[in-house]
């Protein structure tokens, strides 16, 4: 059983002097507006619903909200495919709408983070429409090209193997240009051509604006696709190799082959410290809290690590930590994710962050995941370790998947696969209405209908119940969240191990405060616990939160020699002195 002591890194990164920054271990909250609150009757989430429910966000301790886009879209890909990046979508409100948001966010004093999305634009751009028509300005704003013959049918196709991350070719024929375009994406969302200087500026230029309406920062999406290998020598790119994945047999699945050529290319890394200068120049210019960046990349984590900057040049505040959603699952075992938390810490470079994410709009609902019994245990495992922490809105309830029927699906992910695999492919699960109440609609909307299906247990599971109950999901999170607050958690040491399959324990504290042990039990039988033999604790300590089900409650004194660990339940306790 290994020890990790990391306090030299959090002395430095976590520290509470003049230097530490507004976003240092804090509560992010991921809100996916169409599905957050409709304020007008539509059956759509919208901004005056995200303004409606700030106080929320406040009262349940949040620092910064993170809003999906909010751009004007044909909504192909719900947002993710800008046809305008200056103006906000006529179904969630208007430009003044966004700025009710922002005032009432800073006079409640909540941070507003955007989803800024530079790889690619909708078809319906008009710098698209330009680009295609041939204007000079715009001809080279995307990825064009005429495509090869094929020596055996002598008719034009697709210039490589590329693949789209939504399955088929990543290149499609335009008759008005006679030429391919690239998408690594859907059809409808043509890459922007990063070697363009003007696309570099005019992406700056976005940025600005945004930070000029008062945002604090911007949560970056897809940042490995941003660059694509360069035209040989004779004006072709090349194919991709073949995975050779047995897992990955289609031949049309983004899978099929190893993305050398179109992920991860290393003038990628450069853009992300651009971007990082450009936000540090508007705060020295304009002073007031420091804006900050997040960035999004399901890579390897030695890519991740560039992320934060190459030793001369800052890049991300925070490249998102991942390693939870896509190497941990309700199999494994205690020992993995000690592994996981060992590693990042290790690896981060002197004076970064530690970040946690568990749960997104990509992906299945935490609950789904790690099993409903476990939504309180992993939270107190999110909000316990060091650094700061990411919340997908609804976890903190404990929501869980709704299941789509083929007929009703509309994320493109899933709409082009077939009836027997779109659910695996499918993000909508994870993206319903959010449970606000037991009302009709689940307080979401005063509509008879929404655009995704309410889930069927709203009546049950909503924030309202939860907040009126003695002891539920989002009160264990209202606790944990007010106990980072603490000196212990703020600044404290981590010592961390497993004491076999199922047990993970760990211990919070700094010089002159109070030590804290987190218990997680993952296996499904109770476990007794000597943590004397493991900790510097008295006899007896008290428990200041565990999971809904635990045998124990808030306030509660256990004798540490004997402490029960129950079954998938998480336990936060404070020695006593």
């Amino acid at each position: 059983m290994r020890l990790l002591t990391v306090a030299g890194v959090l002395a430095v990164v976590l520290s509470l002097s003049s230097a530490s920054q507004w976003w240092e271990n804090g509560n992010y909250y991921q809100i996916y507006p169409r599905s957050f609150r409709d304020s007008d009757g539509d059956g759509i989430g919208d901004l005056n619903g995200v303004t409606e429910k700030l106080q929320y966000l406040k009262d349940i301790g949040i620092t910064a909200a993170w809003l999906s886009p909010i751009f004007k879209s044909p909504m192909v890909d719900f947002g993710y495919d800008i046809a305008d990046f200056y103006q906000i979508h006529p179904e969630y409100g208007t430009m003044e709408d966004f700025e009710r948001m922002i005032a009432r966010a800073k006079e409640i004093g909540i941070k507003i983070i955007l989803d800024f999305v530079p790889n690619h634009s909708s078809d319906k751009n008009e710098w698209f429409i330009k680009s295609v028509n041939g204007d000079p300005q715009y001809k080279d704003y995307y990825i064009w090209h005429n495509g090869r013959i094929n020596q055996q049918t002598g008719e034009r196709e697709a210039p490589s193997n590329w693949n789209s991350e939504f399955r088929y070719s990543a290149w499609e024929w335009n008759e008005v240009r006679q030429q391919y375009y690239l998408h690594q994406f859907a059809i409808g969302q043509p890459d922007l051509n990063y070697r363009n200087p003007a696309v570099v500026n005019e992406m700056k230029n976005v940025i600005k604006f945004w930070l000029a309406k008062g945002v604090s920062g911007f949560r970056i999406d897809a940042i490995p696709y941003l660059f694509e290998v360069e035209l040989d020598r004779y004006n072709e790119y090349p194919d991709e190799p073949l995975s050779n994945d047995s897992n990955c047999p289609d031949p049309d699945d983004h899978c099929y082959t190893q993305h050398i050529y179109t992920q991860d290319l290393q003038e990628t890394y450069d853009m992300v410290y651009q971007w990082r200068e450009l936000v540090d120049e508007f705060h020295a210019e304009h002073g007031g809290d420091q804006r900050f960046l997040m960035t999004e990349a399901y890579t390897s984590f030695e890519n991740i690590m560039k992320y934060y900057g190459d030793g001369i040049r800052n890049g991300s505040h925070v490249p998102f930590n991942f390693d939870f959603l896509t190497s941990i699952n309700n199999a494994s075992k205690a020992t993995e994710y000690v592994e996981h938390i060992e590693k990042w810490m290790n690896a981060m470079p002197a004076g970064a962050s530690a970040n946690w994410v568990l749960g997104n709009h990509d992906n299945k609902r935490v609950a789904s995941r790690f099993g409903v019994q476990r939504i309180d245990l992993i939270n107190i495992l999110l909000q316990t370790l060091p650094g700061f922490a990411v919340t997908y809105n609804g976890e903190e309830l404990g929501m869980t998947d709704v299941y789509i029927s083929w007929e009703d699906t509309v994320d493109p992910n899933a709409c082009n696969s077939d009836p027997d695999h779109y659910y695996d492919r499918s993000r909508d699960p994870a993206r319903t209405p959010y449970q606000w109440d037991a009302s009709p609609m689940a307080g979401f909307t005063y509509a008879d209908h929404t655009w995704l299906p309410v889930s069927a247990d709203y009546k049950t599971n909503n924030a309202l119940q939860q907040l009126r109950a003695p002891q539920s999901h989002l009160q264990i999170f209202k606790t944990l969240v007010r106990l980072r607050q603490e000196p212990s958690f703020r600044t404290g040491e981590l010592k961390i191990k497993a004491l076999d399959d199922d047990v993970i324990i760990y211990s919070r504290q700094t010089e002159g405060s109070d030590l804290y042990v987190i218990v997680l039990n993952l296996g499904s039988t109770a476990k007794t616990l000597d943590l004397t033999k493991h900790f510097s604790l008295g006899a007896q300590a008290e428990v200041i939160t565990s999971s809904v089900q635990s045998r124990y409650i808030n306030g509660e004194t256990v004798k540490t020699s004997a402490f029960v660990a129950d079954a998938n339940v998480g336990t936060v306790l404070v020695a006593l002195n």
